[in-house]
This record gives structure tokens, C-alpha cells and sequence, in this order.
């Protein structure tokens, strides 16, 4: 059969639409405007153009939004001390700590560091086990948009197989968690595999929504994929 893209910039474009609009609402009604607060830190060029992308795309859609940097050498103290003073600033509905942490930083206590009411990333500890019991507060941004794409293309995961190839706490565990819900967009039946997985094929080859997010290219070949199947890359 003839293989269809699915235009995830189309899709984009009419969220961004749909964000504005509750933006201007939120603003008129309330007099509210959201504000986004963006942790970066050391000179990491990906890193670096990710923020800068959030910081567009907020600015498109009516958000505030600041980049805090911090210098390449900064200390876990500091690190964690910005972290405090942002979850206080009432400028700041949301805070985004921009990831992978320079080696002298303990990951997992900056983000505990990060007030759960304002983890966007949804990558606290708190907000996990609350997706995990199908009431989130945020849901990682990479699994919703995912969610997003097959939800307005038309391919509802309800009663599908669908195999995740990646276990990442940004990706691959909450992209499972949140299609094997009991819930409108989800209720699908979730196999997760990895890089510890022994003939990826077998299960690939099984799904009718295959997710990518194994980090690195070539991974998935076509011959591992059966016809008819949705695939996202991530």
C-alpha cells in the first residue's frame, strides 16, 4: 500500500492556534498572562537552539517567557537556589529545566528541586506517579504531542497494539503510560521495548502504532515494520 506522511508542522501550526486563543481568553478574562521560565545551563548548542525554539513558540502564541543562563561551572548549590527563587516568582507558571545537567549537577535533585505545580516537563517525581494513575497535572511534552498526531490524523490507539521502542523518563515510559490509560486518546495496548531487547523485530513487527524513540538513527528498518502500521518517529 502507498505509504502517507503525516505532517506534524500542519498539526503543530493548529495547536499553536488553539494555545493562542485560550492565551487571549485567559488574558481578557482573567487578566492573567502565562509565563514560562527557561533554565539554561552551560553552552550546549542543542540545548541552546531547543530554548530558543520555546522561547518562539511562546512568544507566537502570547506566553512570557525568560531564559535564565547559567554559566557551565555553576554550582549544584546555585543551580538549585535559581530553582527556588522561580518557583516563587509569580511571573512564572511554569518552569523548564533544560536537560542533560552538566556532570557536577545531581539531576534528579534539580528536578525535585522544581515546584510540581510549575513542571511543565512533567518530569518531577510527583507528576510521574500522577500520570501513572491517569490524573497528570503536566504530561511530558514529546508523549502529548505524539498523542496529538495520531488523535488528529484519525488513528485512535484505542484497542491497538502499540509498541514504544525507547524506555527514557521524557519519552518512551510516559509515551506508555499515557496510551495504556482508560481514557479518551488512549486505552491501547502498550508493549515497551529497548536496546536490551532481544529481536526488536518480533515485537515491532506486531504493532499497529509503532513509536521510535531508541536515540539513535537506522534503527528501525522496513522490513521490521508490517503493512499498515502508523509509525512516529520521535
Amino acid at each position: 500500500m502507498t505509504a502517507k506522511v503525516i505532517s506534524g508542522t500542519k498539526i503543530a501550526e493548529q495547536v499553536r492556534a488553539e494555545v493562542a486563543e485560550d492565551v487571549r481568553k485567559l488574558s481578557a478574562e482573567r487578566g492573567i498572562t502565562p509565563g514560562l521560565a527557561a533554565v539554561l545551563i552551560g553552552d550546549n548548542p542543542a540545548s541552546a537552539t531547543y530554548v530558543r525554539s520555546k522561547s518562539k513558540a511562546c512568544a507566537e502564541v502570547g506566553i512570557f517567557t525568560e531564559t535564565f543562563r547559567l554559566a557551565q561551572n555553576v554550582s549544584e548549590t546555585e543551580t538549585l537556589d535559581t530553582l527556588r527563587f522561580l518557583n516563587d516568582d509569580s511571573r512564572f507558571h511554569g518552569i523548564l529545566l533544560q536537560l542533560p545537567l552538566p556532570s557536577q549537577i545531581d539531576e534528579a535533585l534539580a528536578i525535585k528541586a522544581i515546584d510540581p505545580a510549575k513542571d511543565v516537563d512533567g518530569i518531577h517525581p510527583y507528576n510521574t506517579g500522577l500520570l501513572a494513575q491517569g490524573i497528570p497535572i503536566f504530561v511530558p511534552a514529546t508523549p502529548t504531542g505524539v498523542q496529538q498526531l495520531l488523535i488528529r490524523e484519525g488513528y485512535d490507539p484505542a484497542g491497538k497494539h502499540v509498541v514504544v521502542c525507547g524506555r527514557s523518563g521524557i519519552v518512551g515510559k510516559p509515551m506508555a503510560s499515557l496510551l495504556a490509560q482508560k481514557q479518551s486518546g488512549a486505552n491501547a495496548t502498550v508493549t515497551i521495548c529497548h536496546t536490551g531487547t532481544p529481536d526488536l523485530s518480533i515485537f515491532t513487527r506486531q504493532a499497529d502504532i509503532l513509536i521510535v524513540a531508541m536515540g539513535s538513527p537506522g534503527v528501525i528498518k522496513g522490513d521490521m515494520v508490517k503493512s499498515g502500521a502508523v509509525v512516529v518517529d520521535v
